[in-house]
């Protein structure tokens, strides 16, 4: 293995920082948690892992080429990506009242429905697209990787989320009955827009 115990130590926390990020897995695993409780929530959790497990491969295998090719690659992402937060963030802000529960898509019943809620989900999460696209080969030297570093580097992407996404899960799903409250939506909604807009803002404004 060539990758450095302090490079690996390095992205484990960036990891945790992209995981702490508010993005549409957040508002999944809320929207499921609420609804359903941690049973309801932790198979949304597992899907995600597959779309932890494939963007730092795509990344690894191939994303380095057309970096080289285009440079003006992540500068593109990187507007798009921050341009998606603003609007997220403006949505939910302006549907704050709303019940999370009213979106089928992300509620609907069974454990393969909620699997298939977390593909999709981060699939579509454009922080990790921008994340794994951008930000990885900064980590490590995609070029001269091996087998076991790439081991690593899925299981570091995988696990970290995972946890994090299975703890909120069981938080959110003790503390559903508080935040089913119109009052309590309202505030957790508006907040979380807030939140969505500020990384919008900073991912738009700082040059990575």
């Amino acid at each position: 293995m060539t990758l450095s115990a302090a490079s690996i130590l390095l992205y484990f926390g960036a990891v945790g920082i992209l995981w702490a990020t508010p993005g549409p897995v957040w508002v999944a695993i809320t929207a499921r948690a609420l609804t359903g409780g941690f049973a309801s929530a932790w198979p949304l959790a597992f899907g995600v892992t597959l779309g932890d497990l494939l963007w730092p491969l795509v990344a690894i295998f191939g994303l380095t080429w057309i970096l080289d090719q285009w440079g003006s690659f992540m500068t593109v992402m990187r507007y798009v990506a921050a341009a998606i937060f603003i609007i997220m963030g403006w949505l939910l802000i302006r549907h704050a009242g709303q019940p999370i529960s009213t979106d089928g898509r992300l509620t609907r019943p069974g454990r393969w429905a909620g699997f298939l809620a977390g593909v999709a989900a981060i699939l579509g999460n454009p922080k990790a697209i921008l994340f794994y696209m951008g930000v990885l080969p900064g980590f490590f030297d995609l070029r001269h990787v091996t087998a076991p570093d790439i081991a690593v580097i899925a299981a570091v992407s995988m696990t970290v989320p995972l946890a994090g996404n299975l703890f909120v899960a069981a938080l959110v799903g003790q503390a559903r009955g508080l935040l089913k409250s119109p009052r309590a939506l309202w505030r957790m909604n508006v907040a979380a827009g807030a939140l969505l807009i500020s990384v919008g803002v900073v991912i738009g404004a700082v040059k990575m």
